[in-house]
């Protein structure tokens, strides 16, 4: 049976290249070495490697390789983020809205119950849109004659449910005008789409390599140069990392992150092309196929990014993504870091939803990727028609 995965906001398959120069790597009979036993070649063996990716990586998003601090993936550098900035920032004041990650909401309401962090929710419209202006009012209201930087603005860059694209510029001035730090989960961006991290407004941006093709497990965040000395370790117990992430590196996911954004450094634009064409032809065969379909967020792939649609299939099923599987599609109701629960709408959803389409109709993913073609979004639909049926 064929089978379409169109979940690939989840996860991404490997790409053969990144497989193979994991694979030589393990293989290697000197590369086995503690990258931080620099006393002999089994070490420096390993510290190169590390060294020679985060060059490569720092090389395609424009910034130094100081700048970029490897993780286990895009929880823990948010974690890392947020965490830090309360503790070592002395941040008191934090913005962001309803519809973020869950590594970043569930941070954010940890710190404000252990530190009396004050989180300030900025207004978001029916499509899931952040209102400027409203941030811009609540940062002056709580920026107010304030020399000094308290308030960490945390917003993502590409939403991960629904699609929708931040105006990073727009925010970021507006956090230069009130003296605000802008932390941005560019989880879905990064390895996907071009970027220049050096002239974007990000003092912290993260990523994940199983978004862009690569291993699970890795991932890095992006301190800007002159935050670097001011953060500090969550954990103890070494100092890789410039002292940040302490803990011996995940050298076999470090050489695949870096092929990985090599690989796709190398053909952002034909990749992103391909699924605008995925993503319209996805749009137009449902509303032929779907009455009474309704899409959630921005589907204009100018305001959203290509690779991710949302929509509210118009009857209330909680088996529908079971049904669908077992006809040979991978979809997926939302975040699969927030699907413990098949039966509970994700909050994003929730947020910009009225009441009677959360419970009449059934929200689901459908996210693209390198490997998708049109016959695959062919076999979604066929699907749909025979359960309509």
């Amino acid at each position: 049976m064929k089978i379409a995965y169109l979940d690939n906001a989840a996860t991404t398959p490997l790409k053969k290249e990144v497989i193979q120069i994991m694979v030589n790597t393990l293989k290697d009979n000197y590369s086995f070495g503690n990258p931080s036993s620099t006393q002999h070649i089994y070490g420096r063996k390993s510290k190169s490697i590390i060294e020679e990716s985060r060059l490569q990586i720092s090389n395609h998003l424009h910034v130094s390789p100081s700048e970029i601090i490897f993780t286990s993936g895009g929880t823990e550098s948010n974690n890392i983020i947020l965490r830090s900035s309360v503790i070592y920032l002395k941040i008191q004041y934090i913005f962001t809205s309803s519809i973020e990650h869950v590594s970043v909401l569930k941070t954010i309401l940890d710190l404000s119950y252990k530190y009396n962090i004050y989180v300030v929710y900025i207004h978001i419209n029916h499509k899931g849109i952040v209102d400027i202006n409203d941030l811009e009012q609540k940062l002056k209201k709580y920026s107010y004659n304030n020399k000094h930087k308290n308030i960490l603005v945390s917003l993502m860059h590409a939403n991960n449910e629904i699609g929708n694209l931040l105006d990073i510029e727009n925010v970021g001035n507006l956090c230069h005008k009130y003296n605000a730090y802008f932390h941005s989960d560019t989880i879905q961006m990064i390895g996907n789409y071009p970027m220049n991290l050096q002239s974007s407004p990000f003092d912290f941006a993260t990523a994940s390599a199983h978004k862009f093709y690569g291993p699970k497990g890795i991932g890095f965040i992006f301190i800007r140069k002159q935050l670097i000395k001011q953060i500090k370790p969550l954990i103890t117990g070494g100092y890789q990392e410039y002292g940040i992430r302490p803990g011996t590196e995940n050298i076999y996911g470090i050489i695949g992150l870096s092929e990985a954004l090599n690989l796709s450094s190398y053909n952002f634009d034909s990749y992103e092309k391909k699924m605008k064409q995925l993503k319209l032809y996805c749009i137009s065969e449902l509303k032929k196929n779907i009455p009474n379909i309704v899409f959630n967020g921005l589907s204009d792939t100018d305001q959203s990014i290509p690779s991710i649609l949302n929509i509210f299939y118009p009857k209330k099923d909680h088996l529908l993504y079971f049904h669908l599987d077992l006809m040979g599609v991978a979809i997926s109701k939302g975040s699969s870091c927030n699907s413990y629960n098949l039966k509970e709408v994700s909050h994003v959803i929730q947020s910009i939803s009225d009441k009677k389409k959360l419970r009449t109709m059934t929200p689901i993913r459908i996210s693209f990727g390198f490997f998708n073609e049109k016959t695959d979004i062919d076999l979604l639909i066929d699907a749909f028609i025979k359960i309509k049926n």
